[in-house]
């Protein structure tokens, strides 16, 4: 197929306004797949996509379609993921089109996301395709969020197209607008080959595929090809199209999307972003490749059993394959061992991981508590990036901790304005501005910390707006705020795995329902058992688990009272000496109680 009958594009929303759905759509539509082999969420193939309804994945489809005109052109569809987490995955996709369809819920109307999204593609100079989904809904008022998208994001209301997924709608409209409007995809297939690296995944039988866009040139199979970032040399063993199961093919050429295998076996030997080029006549440059990732939310991840500790790395290493904005790095605890300290997009993000790693790879873990990246002034003027309140320097070397604030926007129907704006200030939340999008619609603007919003501040907004409320949030950068470390020893022993950084003003209420909480889940040991919180030197809360009982003196009966307390005495030894010697048994929900606290 010559490229100009190529168009690359990806459809964009804010989560559950039904991309996924129509994906399903087009695919039916254009003969793709048959009834037979058909279900619905049919990009997203991860057991959890399918339980949760929402896309994680970034998925690629090639699509066959006629045009009214009687031509043939070639469509390369990319389902992208909804939530505010990954909107890494979303960017990856974009840079791998030409253009996108940006879908609006009829009934919720203009999201965080959608607008997010849009400056997504926006930034990447892509032709946005405007369409409003579930027209069908009883719910639904298409005009109403014509307005809004107009009011919003600057598009004119006679260029949005109306549709409706699940009933089959408006899907032929869409099609040929993408046909018209997106551009076919640039690039000279005489020029030395250049494929952007946009996805990988690991196969047990074929080691690592590759998912590529070619640039300039052509792919072919048996090719000798060089990744440019790694100058590493493979050879094309097979390479085809997503059709949407694999389909091979002996070219890819240029402007099209697909995938290839070289018996690539370690996950570490692929970066997404990378270019791919020949041996014999490789680019003079490689392609501009991916922003890197900053994660937001640190987090240690513990096999249960030491003995996993390499199945554990091998397990992330694998994972980290088809998800680019995952970072590990080794890390021991006294607590609990070896383990991972990781960096994740936001605590979703971290959900997704921890039970992938469980479901796909049979993992019994440990998660601590998620924290942020802190900055730290020293009083010698050197700044340190603190991603581990344990790495926290001695307090009297230490000018200033900063942390990250975030620009936050909520979408909200103004009748919940009153209990938003009061949990907004509860959060240490700075207001700036509201503006009205329709009778139904606000949006709120705040700069929030962003340790204050990753826990359960969504779940909240949800709750109090009945589903109707959304957020995002961009980092801005780091502030200084009175911040102190949090420790909780156990026995006089700071257990690292529990410590915290938080704000001077509610460290006493933490700390005192952190000790009230682990007082409940450590079990009664032999001795006595005391958890403390403490700021510094400074106790700030304490709590004893009480010693089991054992009755020393049941055996005395009559005589003189001497001998009991002689017994009761030898006892009281042997518990201090037990205390100094003995570990105390943490369980693991201790260590997901602080995580639950705020909720």
């Amino acid at each position: 197929m010559k490229h100009q009958f190529v168009r690359n594009f990806s459809i964009i929303a804010h989560i559950d306004h039904g991309k996924s759905t129509l994906a399903d759509r087009i695919l039916e539509h254009t003969g793709v797949i048959d009834q037979r082999t058909f279900h619905n969420q049919l990009l997203d193939d991860m057991e959890l996509e399918q339980e949760r309804g929402i896309t994680i994945k970034a998925s690629a489809v090639r699509i066959p379609y006629k045009s009214k005109a009687g031509q043939d052109y070639v469509l390369n569809l990319i389902d992208t993921p909804g939530h505010v987490d990954f909107t890494f995955e979303v960017s990856k996709s974009l840079r791998a089109c030409e253009g996108v369809l940006l879908v609006v819920d009829a009934g919720q109307g203009v999201e965080a996301q959608t607008v997010s999204n849009l400056l997504l593609a926006m930034e990447h100079n892509l032709e946005v395709i405007p369409v409003i989904n579930k027209i069908d809904l009883p719910t639904a008022d298409p005009d109403k969020v014509k307005k809004q998208i107009h009011k919003a994001l600057g598009i004119r209301e006679e260029e949005i197209i109306l549709a409706s997924a699940k009933a089959g709608i408006g899907i032929d409209d869409i099609l040929e607008r993408v046909v018209e409007r997106i551009p076919a995809p640039e690039g000279d297939p005489d020029a030395p080959l250049q494929a952007l690296v946009f996805d990988s995944n690991f196969d047990i039988y074929k080691g690592v595929i590759v998912y590529v866009r070619v640039f300039n040139g052509v792919l072919r199979k048996g090719m000798k090809i060089r990744m440019m970032a790694t100058g590493r040399e493979y050879e094309i063993l097979e390479m085809g199209v997503l059709s949407p199961k694999p389909v091979p093919c002996d070219a890819i050429l240029c402007g099209e999307v697909g995938y290839i295998t070289c018996n690539i076996r370690s996950a570490k030997e692929v970066e997404n972003g990378d270019t791919v080029t020949t041996v014999e006549s490789p680019a003079s440059e490689a392609l501009p490749g991916y922003k890197k990732i900053k994660p937001m939310v640190y987090a240690s991840i513990f096999p249960v059993s030491a003995k996993d500790f390499q199945a554990l790395k091998d397990s992330m290493e694998k994972l980290q394959l088809s998800d680019a904005s995952l970072v590990f790095e080794v890390e021991s605890s006294a607590s609990v061992g070896f383990g991972f300290r990781c960096g994740f997009l936001g605590l979703l993000h971290m959900e997704i991981v921890q039970e992938r790693l469980e479901r796909e790879y049979d993992m019994n873990l440990v998660v601590t508590t998620p924290s942020v990246v802190y900055k730290v002034r020293k009083t010698t003027g050197e700044t340190l990036e603190i991603e581990n309140p344990s790495k926290l320097p001695d307090p009297s070397h230490i000018d200033a901790i900063l942390e990250p604030y975030v620009d936050a926007s909520l979408i909200i129907p103004p009748s919940c304005m009153g209990p938003i704006l009061d949990l907004c200030e509860q959060r240490r939340g700075t207001y700036k501005t509201t503006e009205y999008l329709s009778e139904d619609r606000a949006r709120v603007t705040y700069d929030f910390p962003l340790s204050e919003i990753i826990v359960d501040f969504y779940d909240r907004i949800k709750s109090i707006t009945k589903g109707y409320g959304s957020l995002d949030y961009e980092l801005t950068g780091h502030r200084e705020s009175d911040l102190v470390k949090l420790d909780i020893l156990i026995n006089s022993e700071p257990c690292d795995s529990f410590s915290s950084i938080v704000h001077r003003d509610v460290a006493q209420t933490k700390g005192r329902a952190l000790c009230e909480k682990l007082k409940e889940l450590i079990p009664r040991q032999m001795f006595e058992v005391v958890i403390q919180a403490a700021i510094g030197g400074k106790i700030i809360a304490r709590e004893t688990v009480r010693p089991m009982g054992k009755n020393v003196t049941a055996k005395c009966y009559g005589g003189d009272i001497t001998r009991k307390r002689k017994l009761w005495e030898k006892q009281k030894e042997g518990k201090k000496r037990m205390k100094q010697f003995g570990k105390v048994e943490i369980p693991q929900e201790a260590f997901l109680a602080a995580l639950k606290l705020e909720q």
